[in-house]
């Protein structure tokens, strides 16, 4: 036992001196600059575990604390684990993430035939089919639509770039990817991945889809403060419609073992899991997102691979993720040169803190001199939440009960978009109702304020607060606009009234 402690010493006196001496304090500082209830994290370097801890609650009603095991959602950092499980089976010769989706999924449309008819397993897990980044997700997050039903859509999302050279980063093709597992299988995405990766890397604290998280014991709480500037409770996201894009729930704990995985060569205490092979081409670049110098940061160069991002650091190649749900991001990173990885989670969406951490870590470690990564970001994000409370106040100052240019009944009907479907606007005492009828009980109000505008609200503060002016053409409403937090997507929806 004295020789274990004595390691375990050395280990500990092997850290940075950022580590040993001052990462507590820059937590717990950063938590209150960020307005962020809870954080787990843990850091791995060497084959051990250096940091594995829970800061701050996980429900800023009930104080609970948050721990190792606190579960947080961490959506898109399951592309990893989707993209790891297609290679698994290419190295197994069940099939080639060369070949086209159509061999699959016969019925498979994109948007123009020659893409549909190229678009492989590939394409889909390295985001270059050219469409925007976030394009569709308002159709498909949190709604109500099932996974075939996402995959038939997506033939209406026209790219605005070109495919197989422009990046955007798309959660539909990553359904349409994890898809592909059960024609290959003939078992669901879940299980399958549970049972490759998940059971083996004893992960025994993680969950494939979302539902039940509310229920579940040592969940974190999900909180936001966008659109409000004060910690807001939201709802828990419901991703399992997106599930190979976004829907596992896990702990700092669980994600220690992936992080050991990833940086032993596929081995986990000593066993193998998986080829090494198979993790190498996760990582293999298959599109580049950018290559000019960052301002900021000690990069040049970074890219995407199979559900990861590599870039440089300070001359070393690091790999990472980051998981965006409602209330709560998070980030995994692994540097196999250094054999050092790091997971935080957290439960404000709205906030930076849990990239700055991030980096201040690999500085820490890659010999970067320090800077004040949360500092360097926080004046600038500031800024940007009091515009962007100023201009809803302002808002809110221009609805003095002014009448619209048409009744209020000229403007309630049913309105269709060809990607989302449908909505329909009813008149609710002197406001306007908007039931949008592919989501969740989600609803909006508009109120007018003047010009022909209105202020829409939606019943949950993550989809945003926004002006809204409605197409009027010869004394009739044409058409909406309807825009949504850019978390969510970033270029509006045009409903037309139908007749």
């Amino acid at each position: 036992m004295l020789v274990v402690h004595l390691l375990v010493a050395m280990s500990i006196q092997a850290q940075p001196s950022f580590i040993k001496d001052s990462l507590e304090n820059y937590i717990r500082n950063g938590m209150k600059d960020w307005d962020l209830p809870g954080l787990a994290i843990v850091i791995v370097k060497d084959g051990k575990v250096v940091l594995m801890k829970g800061y701050g609650v996980r429900d800023i009603d009930k104080k609970e604390p948050v721990d190792e095991n606190t579960l947080f959602m961490i959506a898109s950092n399951t592309k990893l684990f989707t993209a790891t499980a297609l290679a698994l089976l290419e190295y197994r010769n069940k099939l080639s993430l060369n070949d086209r989706v159509t061999k699959y999924i016969p019925d498979y449309r994109l948007f123009d035939s020659t893409s549909t008819t190229l678009v492989t397993i590939r394409d889909m897990l390295s985001h270059r089919i050219g469409t925007k980044t976030f394009q569709g997700d308002f159709t498909f997050w949190n709604t109500t639509l099932k996974r075939n039903e996402i995959m038939r859509r997506m033939r209406y999302l026209k790219p605005s770039g070109q495919f197989r050279q422009d990046y955007g980063y798309c959660n539909s093709c990553f359904l349409t990817a994890g898809e592909i597992i059960p024609r290959v299988t003939r078992q669901p995405w879940e299980v399958f991945v549970y049972d490759s990766i998940i059971i083996p890397l004893e992960m025994n604290n993680t969950h494939m889809l979302s539902a039940g998280i509310d229920v579940r014991p040592n969940a974190a709480a999900p909180y936001t403060t966008s659109f409000t500037g004060k910690l807001t409770r939201v709802p828990y996201d419901q991703w399992d419609n997106l599930g190979p894009a976004a829907s596992i729930v896990s702990s700092v704990n669980d994600l220690s073992h992936w992080l050991f995985f990833q940086l032993d060569s596929g081995r986990y205490k000593s066993k193998e899991i998986l080829p090494f092979a198979v993790l190498q081409r996760t990582r293999d670049l298959n599109i580049v997102t950018n290559s000019r110098k960052s301002a900021f940061l000690p990069v040049n160069i970074r890219g995407y691979g199979l559900g990861v991002f590599s870039s440089d650091y300070n001359g070393r190649q690091i790999f990472y993720h980051t998981g965006g749900a409602g209330g709560m991001v998070s980030n995994v990173c692994f540097v196999p040169e250094e054999k050092l990885g790091i997971a935080i989670l957290t439960n404000n969406d709205n906030q930076n803190f849990f990239e700055a951490l991030r980096y201040q870590i690999l500085d820490a470690y890659l010999g970067v001199p320090y800077v004040n990564r949360s500092q360097q970001q926080l004046n600038n994000f500031r800024k940007g939440e009091d515009s962007q409370l100023k201009q809803i106040a302002d808002w809110k100052k221009r609805i003095k009960g002014n009448n619209p240019s048409l009744s209020l009944s000229e403007y309630t009907g049913q309105y269709t978009n060809q990607l989302y479907g449908a909505i329909s606007i009813a008149q609710h005492e002197k406001k306007l109702q908007v039931q949008f009828l592919t989501h969740r009980n989600l609803v909006g109000t508009l109120e007018y304020m003047d010009n022909d505008e209105w202020l829409l609200n939606f019943n949950n503060v993550e989809f945003g607060v926004f002006a809204v002016r409605f197409e009027i053409e010869n004394g009739k409403v044409k058409s909406v606009p309807i825009k949504v937090n850019d978390f969510i997507e970033f270029d509006p929806y045009v409903f037309i009234k139908q007749e």
